[in-house]
């Protein structure tokens, strides 16, 4: 005959407490994405409930506006820039780091991957005030380093994570078979360690896409982004073509976050049959 288990009220309350404390966090996250996405398809000009109708006038205002474009191309553009120097910078430091076994090492991690701690305010007057010297401000260059210094720290830390579980007997073999560094490097390690450095690729790429306070400092007229086209326009006179802008936004990053999802599931599979 089966025995009934009785829980006592602390397991019942977590039991059912910590579910119920999830969904209401969720909720209270998403909620206002919720609410603020449906008023892009309002046929009405104004930012209330219920909605005067069903339109695509503020997409159509937002894909057709040479300003609304041209700051979504300049997202795309400097974000795409920005992560690819990011994994320039951080792919090699990562494995150095990874590789190097020296004093002051944790200190060199901590200062690298510094600008994910530091407010983005203290970020953007830094370099600010670091371009003007060299006359980058209101540039294309200026704005595409200076979302490099806030994406390389998120390429470190997903390639540093990835190297935690290599196996360095892969490069003593390489080594061992007269095979230079570098190619064992490109033939060995960066394809085991390509799901890290692609999820890093898209963490810099949003961390670049989503940035207002730095493109504020940096960015002139024509190097306008989309979220401080955003900001201009919101203080200038709210148009609802803010929340098309917002609905592409967040379209992109749901995007990339399923992206990464699937990288890190397949590479658990992956790392799981190999095992």
């Amino acid at each position: 005959m089966a025995r009934t288990v009785r829980l006592t009220p602390m397991q019942v309350a977590c039991r059912w407490g910590v579910p119920v404390a999830s969904i209401l966090a969720c909720i209270f996250l998403v909620a206002p994405i919720l609410v603020f996405l449906p008023l892009s398809l309002n046929s009405g000009a104004f930012f209330h409930f219920p909605l005067e109708g069903l339109s695509l006038r503020w997409y159509d205002d937002l894909f057709y506006s040479p300003f609304w474009i041209r700051s979504l191309l300049n997202s795309l553009f400097v974000g795409a820039c920005a992560t690819v120097l990011a994994l320039v910078l951080g792919v090699p430091a990562a494995f150095g780091l990874w590789m190097g076994d020296f004093k002051g090492k944790n200190l060199l991690l901590g200062l690298l991957v510094s600008p994910m701690m530091v407010p983005v305010i203290i970020t953007g007057v830094a370099v600010y005030y670091a371009s003007a010297a060299f006359r980058l401000n209101n540039t294309y260059i200026g704005l595409i380093l200076s979302h490099t210094a806030i994406a390389v720290p998120f390429v470190l830390v997903t390639v540093s994570a990835s190297l935690t579980g290599f196996n360095r007997d892969y490069l003593r073999a390489g080594a061992s078979l007269g095979a230079r560094p570098f190619l064992v490097f490109r033939k060995v390690t960066l394809p085991l360690i390509l799901p890290g450095v692609i999820s890093g690729a898209l963490f810099a790429f949003s961390a670049s896409f989503d940035d207002v306070v730095i493109a504020l400092f940096m960015a002139g007229p024509e190097q306008r982004t989309l979220p401080r086209q955003m900001l201009t326009a919101s203080i200038d006179g709210f148009r609802l073509t803010i929340t098309a802008a917002a609905s592409v936004m967040v379209a992109i990053s749901i995007t990339l976050m399923l992206v990464i999802q699937f990288i890190q599931r397949r590479n658990r599979r992956l790392t799981a049959a190999d095992g």
